[in-house]
Formats: structure tokens, sequence, C-alpha cells
């Protein structure tokens, strides 16, 4: 952060740190004061003669603040909700100042590619797209967790080189590569590499890099029931589309697992989570779309196995 700061002539930065986070938070804003009293922050570092100071902000607990005009209003100390752009946040960002605004494993970056060069940088990735990503892998694997790797990794061999595989000897069934809003891949579709572009010609998306692994156990209508109440209780409400789309395919998603549904149920879903992309401020909808439409897509017969023949 200070090497980005010094950069772009910044004296202020800010670490917003989501409020259930707090062990996260307690280790960074000891880091933080370390930092202060090694005199690396603050006034004149260094002799350098540039300041810069940095707060920990520590939200209050809402998804909808990972998009960044959001964040920025509940750093303000208002309702998270999204900004309509232009103006974006480099032009006219927190307290109607110029500012930047990156992920923490982006900033993370930096000191190795002023150490190393941009060229040992770019030599990680793939020829569009350079480093390493951390892949947070969860599910049905063997060994889970966070795995540092070159988005050149297929997602193969995320699995099965990095995570040692399906759990008890199973069968693998899907994997989500990007976080709850990537487009779900079935089991014939994970030989592709894990950087944005490998992932977009698959029909989904590198996201946060979050990998759910789900094996031939899970009950795929149950896990996008799981998602859609996610979406339905952390859409902020601001716009109409979003806010009463992800409750209503909740609800069907659940009466659908319930042996409930109605045969029409499937169409209607995903007519209303294709009419509702991109009519909203922020990106939360579009995300929702991804697994709203390819899990009923790709796993089509197992939702209709549920909906009883007279329905």
């Amino acid at each position: 952060m200070i090497i980005a700061a010094r950069a772009i002539d910044s004296h202020l930065g800010f670490v917003y740190i989501r409020g259930e986070y707090v062990e996260p938070w307690r280790v960074f804003s000891g880091a933080v004061k370390e930092a202060y009293d090694a005199g690396l922050l603050g006034r004149n570092i260094q002799g350098s003669g540039f300041d810069f100071e940095i707060v920990v902000h520590r939200g209050a607990g809402a998804y909808i603040c990972g998009e960044e005009t959001g964040l920025l209003s509940s750093l303000e100390g208002k309702k998270g909700w999204p900004k309509i752009k232009p103006p974006f946040p480099a032009i006219k960002g927190a307290f109607g100042q110029p500012t930047i605004v990156n992920n923490v494993e982006t900033i993370a970056a930096v000191p190795h590619i002023i150490n190393r060069g941009a060229a040992w940088f770019a030599g990680l990735g793939t020829k569009t797209q350079g480093g390493t990503r951390l892949y947070s892998v969860s599910g049905h694997v063997v060994k889970p967790g966070v795995v540092e790797a070159p988005v050149s990794v297929t997602l193969r061999s995320l699995i099965y080189d990095h995570c040692g595989g399906i759990r008890g000897g199973r069968r693998l069934k899907a994997v989500v590569p990007g976080g709850s809003s990537a487009p779900i891949l079935t089991a014939d579709e994970i030989d592709v590499s894990m950087d944005a572009d490998g992932l977009k010609a698959a029909g989904t998306m590198i996201g946060s890099a979050g990998v759910i692994v789900m094996d031939e156990t899970v009950s795929i209508p149950e896990a996008l029931m799981v998602v859609a109440r996610f979406y339905a209780h952390e859409s902020c409400g601001q716009c109409t589309p979003c806010r009463e789309s992800t409750g209503w395919i909740y609800k069907m998603t659940h009466r659908i697992v319930e042996g409930k549904g109605r045969k029409e149920d499937l169409d209607t879903i995903l007519d209303v989570a294709k009419r509702g992309a991109g009519t909203t401020i922020c990106a939360f909808y579009d995300g929702a779309v991804g697994p709203y439409v390819s899990y009923i897509e790709k796993f089509r017969e197992e939702f209709e196995a549920l909906i009883p023949r007279d329905a």
C-alpha cells in the first residue's frame, strides 16, 4: 500500500475488513501498528518527505460492500448501497476525493513485482494474464485450503494434484470455480486453465477464485437453494429486479426441493433470471444469474425429478 500510494501521490489509505473477520482484523491492525512503530507509516516516512496514513475500517458484515462503490458508501458511514457510475471512484470516490480501490490480493503482489520485475511476474501466468492467484478450495477434497499457484494452473490440477482429489474415493460431480456467483462446471469441464480467459471460454469466470468442489452425493437443487437463499438475504434492496427476483427465485427453489414444485417453475426461474441481467446499478444480480441459470441448465433432470408429475 505504501508503494502504491507513493506511485499515485496518495497520502491516506483505508483497509476495509468485513465485520465478521475478527481475527484477521486483529492481526492486520497489529501489523499496521508495527509499521507505524518502525517509521514506515505516518509523517515523513524514513526521511523521504512522503506522508502516508492507514486507517483500518471494520464493516458491519454486508456482502454487497465487496462492490467498490458500496464499500465506499459504507466507509463514509452511509448505507452500503452501490452508486451509479460514472463518476468512477478514480474521479470521485471516498469523501468526494479520487480513490483507487483494489483487493488486498492485488496490492500484496506489488512488493514481489518491484523486487523481481514485471517480466518475472508475467512469466508466472498465461499470455494474457500474469502472476498467481490464491485459490480457496473447499468442499469434497482430501486437503481443502488456500493454494497459491500460477494462473495457468488447471482446475483439474488444483483438485487432484494440490488438494489430493475427491475424498472418500467418490466421483466428482460439479465444481464452482470462482465463488458462488460463478456458473457451475460439470466433472467433464475441469480441464481448463484458472485464468480469466480460460474460464471465460468455458462459460464461467474466475471471480474470487473460491473453488467449491462437489462430489456425487451432492444434490444440485439443494445447492442452488442454498445459493439462492444467500443472494436473497444479501441483496441490498436498492434495485427492483434484484430485490424482487432474488426472493422469488429462492422461494421457487425451496419449493422444488421440498417436493412441491410445479412444472413451469424451472422455466420461470430461467426467464426471471435472464430478464433481470444487466438492469441493475451494480453487478450483484448479474452474479446471481450465473448459478441460477447454470445449475438448472446443466442439471435440469435432477430438478425435474423432484417435481411431482401431476404438478
